[in-house]
């Protein structure tokens, strides 16, 4: 199973990249591959221009269309998602979220910014082709504690909701074919 991982954050340190990479952690130690994509490592220009010849923006559009899920994060700016998640957004093909799970999560200042993954994140994803959209989870910045200057810590109420977004999610992945003969672990026989 691949799992792609978006941080739609254009800072070079910033929560929700922070968020990602604890998420990437939760999922490896689960036995998940990930591929993990950060805005603010590719070329400005190449996602700007939608220039699918970038060789960064060729592997990106290439584990999107392979993976069986996708997780994007996202800062909340003038109540929606950032600019820079929707420029990579806008590099996936059209239709190209059809067929797999995906979770949003969005991190903002305060509560206000709440319901930006229903009525910004929804809509767009929908439109990509996306069919199974989970819940999602918003975290706020209180929730997301700086620790040294690159790094924050997840806060543990904040932790237990990404872990049950994490469980919806594999329980909605498809079941992995039988291997060699082998009975499918996903499904119990009496």
């Amino acid at each position: 199973m691949s799992i792609v991982l978006i941080a739609g954050s254009p800072g070079s340190v910033s929560r929700t990249s922070a968020l990602i990479a604890f998420i990437e952690g939760l999922l490896e130690a689960r036995g998940f591959q990930t591929d993990v994509f950060d805005a603010n490592e590719f070329d400005g220009n190449a996602v700007f221009f939608a220039d699918v010849a970038d060789p960064q923006v060729v592997r990106y559009r290439e584990a999107i269309a392979k993976a069986d899920a996708v997780i994007l994060a996202t800062p909340v700016y003038q109540a929606s998602f950032s600019g820079a998640l929707k420029g990579l957004l806008d590099l996936v093909p059209q239709r190209g979220l059809k067929g797999k799970v995906v979770l949003p999560l969005a991190t903002g200042g305060s509560d206000s910014h709440l319901l930006v993954i229903d009525y910004a994140m929804k809509p767009v994803l929908s439109a990509l082709g996306a069919s199974n959209v989970l819940s999602g989870v918003y975290v706020s910045a209180g929730q997301l504690i700086r620790e040294t200057v690159s790094t924050y810590r997840v806060e543990e109420e904040a932790s237990t909701r990404i872990q049950r977004a994490l469980d919806e999610l594999i329980e909605a992945l498809p079941a992995p074919a039988a291997v060699s003969g082998r009975a499918n672990p996903r499904i119990a026989y009496a």
